[in-house]
């Protein structure tokens, strides 16, 4: 049945002519030939069968022209120009695979047919008969085993009956080998003589794939990279130490992040690892390394001497004021670029923000940095130590930008000059604001409307403070003048987008004492690398 199928669908598709059969098929509908019976012996994943012939099926077509001929795909294509000589009469000898010439030639055909005398008579009417059909064509292709091995070609084993061989395969496996073998009941199929087939890429067998070996990078222990000198300083989830690279004897600064069994990793080391990789500034510290071993992240920072915190511990009374000011451009100019590539900062304090021995300032510790979200901008109110909080987000509001960094840059630059805290919250928000409505007064609602929908904001709770000049504060700011001191208003702003950006700022007069090529600068070159301040030395 399945062979009328396949006939007709190779006439109605053009593939097979209806007195010309269509190539040798060793698909599985070869198995459903009524001449030919399966019998499974293989025990391999490849499932291969045994291809056994039923005698009794088989008939000269002269015999009997009401039994079938051969199904046409089990038969190899015929050229036209051998279909033209068998028309004339020549017999009909299948090309198997790559015969040799002597094949067709006439003498040699009657000798190996005179070999064949003592034959049976069914061998002799076959050989005499000039439209034999040879119905073991289809081993004239080769295996598609899956596998591609040759070892499983072994597995197809051909059975015959002695009365049913062919004089012509005898010939051809007598041409083709070099070892003759005499006519068994069982013959072992080679095709090793023939054509490969280009394989079938979306019928690959998984348990045949072999993937390219991996390569085995040998992983490097930190210990032996880098030599610990002294701990610098330990938080709540992460110790770093002073060390010295055994390469090139630099020195470095490792941040060892423990890493709790239920916790896991924390998201302050995923955000300060994934946005330290984009930020490659003069004013930024950098990130050399990260290694995981051990139940431990390491992180590879360049060393800075101390940070802003302890240098004001030296200097209880405030910085100078040109050092004032290069601190706060340097700082001005690191979160520029951050807030160019819209990162906020939400951490600043004078404790991440480094010194080395040259001056330079950079900022650090980006563990609650976060990329700013477009269009969505809601973010957590709980970020920012508490004495550099603006007020908008000590009263509850989760939609800030850039103006939440610039009122920690206006807290830093009024510790600088006076070296106290401006507003040294002692208790909870509610004592933070109070601080600083006691400088800056209480929230006007014709100037900051927004605030009577803040969460956390009670018209009744803080009294009617006035706004207080920044010299009546604290003396110590006459340090940076009367420019000085409009800059350090413009920064602490009650009204987040009444303040200042960055990029604003560094174009402020009280940066005019500072060369005008300082703003030319690429973001790689720190300021010094400028003439006139080549020479400045801060510590």
């Amino acid at each position: 049945m399945w062979g009328k199928i396949t006939s007709h669908i190779g006439v109605w598709l053009g593939l097979e002519e209806p007195d010309r059969p269509m190539r040798a098929s060793c698909s599985m509908s070869m198995i459903h030939h009524p001449q030919m019976t399966t019998v499974r012996n293989s025990k391999s994943s490849d499932n291969l069968h045994r291809i056994t012939v039923s005698p009794q099926r088989i008939t000269d077509v002269n015999e009997s022209p009401t039994i079938r001929k051969t199904s046409s795909i089990f038969t190899l294509r015929r050229s036209r120009n051998k279909e033209k000589k068998l028309k004339n009469g020549s017999p009909k000898v299948k090309n198997v695979g790559e015969m040799t010439q002597s094949w067709h030639s006439h003498n040699q055909i009657n000798t190996i047919l005179s070999a064949t005398q003592n034959s049976t008579p069914e061998k002799q009417q076959r050989k005499d008969s000039p439209k034999e059909k040879n119905i073991f064509s289809f081993l004239s292709r080769q295996s598609r085993s899956r596998s591609g091995n040759p070892a499983d070609h072994n597995n197809i084993s051909i059975s015959k009956s002695p009365s049913i061989i062919s004089p012509l395969s005898q010939a051809s496996n007598t041409s083709t080998s070099s070892k003759t073998t005499t006519p068994t009941s069982q013959s072992v199929a080679d095709f090793t003589h023939l054509r490969k087939r280009r394989p079938r890429s979306a019928h690959y067998d998984p348990n045949t794939i072999q993937l390219p070996a991996k390569k085995e990078i040998e992983s490097q222990n930190v210990e032996d990279l880098y030599e610990k000198i002294e701990k610098l300083g330990e938080g709540s989830y992460a110790t770093v130490y002073k060390c010295e690279s055994r390469l090139d004897n630099s020195i470095v600064a490792l941040k060892e992040i423990k890493l709790q069994f239920q916790e896991g990793l924390p998201f302050t080391a995923i955000r300060e690892a994934s946005l330290l990789r984009n930020l490659r500034h003069a004013n930024i510290v950098s990130l050399h390394d990260i290694f995981y071993q051990h139940n431990q992240l390491t992180f590879v920072f360049e060393y800075m001497k101390m940070d802003l915190s302890k240098y004001l511990e030296q200097n209880v009374y405030g910085l100078d004021s040109f050092e004032i000011k290069l601190l706060l451009f340097q700082l001005l100019r690191g979160l520029d670029f951050c807030h160019r590539k819209k990162i906020l900062h939400r951490d600043l304090k004078p404790q991440n923000l480094l010194l080395d021995e040259d001056g330079v300032l950079k900022l650090a510790d980006f563990g609650l940095a976060r990329a700013k979200s477009v269009p969505s901008r809601t973010y957590s109110h709980e970020v920012v130590t508490l004495w550099y909080r603006p007020p908008d987000v000590l009263l509850g509001s989760t939609d800030y930008s850039t103006s939440l960094d610039m009122w920690g840059v206006g807290c830093i630059f009024a510790e600088i000059c006076s070296g106290t805290a401006l507003f040294p919250g002692t208790k909870d928000v509610v004592d933070q604001l109070d601080k600083i409505f006691s400088v800056r007064g209480a929230p006007d609602h014709q100037k900051w409307p927004e605030v009577l929908s803040l969460p956390r904001y009670t018209p009744d709770l803080f009294p009617r403070y006035r706004e207080l000049s920044f010299i009546a504060v604290n003396p110590m700011f006459t340090k940076i003048l009367k420019s000085g001191q409009e800059l350090l208003g413009m920064l602490l702003q009650l009204r987040p987008e009444s303040r200042v950006s960055a990029a604003s700022a560094m174009l402020h007069p009280y940066f005019a004492s500072l060369p005008r090529e300082i703003h030319l600068l690429a973001p790689n070159q720190s300021i010094f690398k400028l003439p006139e301040l080549r020479d400045f030395k801060a510590f």
